[in-house]
């Protein structure tokens, strides 16, 4: 499990997480930050610094925003 980037982000892009991230796990995609699962050690620092309330662990990614952790990995994959 890892922490995930959802929808709040898209076009927000304010970059606070991934200058907390102790790791570099979060990259930047075409219109939002993604969390590579694979380096991703769940410290929360992102989702502590995240100003529109994006990041959520795996397991509490709201019903609306499910989508978004196949999106997330598929950038990986994709960019891998």
């Amino acid at each position: 499990m890892a922490y995930v980037i959802t929808s709040p982000c898209r076009h927000e892009m304010s970059a606070e997480c991934v200058e907390v991230c102790p790791v570099d796990a979060i990259h930047e995609g075409e219109d939002m930050y993604n969390i590579d699962p694979d380096i991703c050690i769940d410290c929360a620092a992102c989702e502590a610094v995240c100003p529109v309330q994006a990041i959520y662990y795996e397991e509490d990614v709201p019903e609306h925003d499910q989508e978004y952790i196949q999106r997330n990995k598929q950038f990986f994959l994709k960019n891998s």
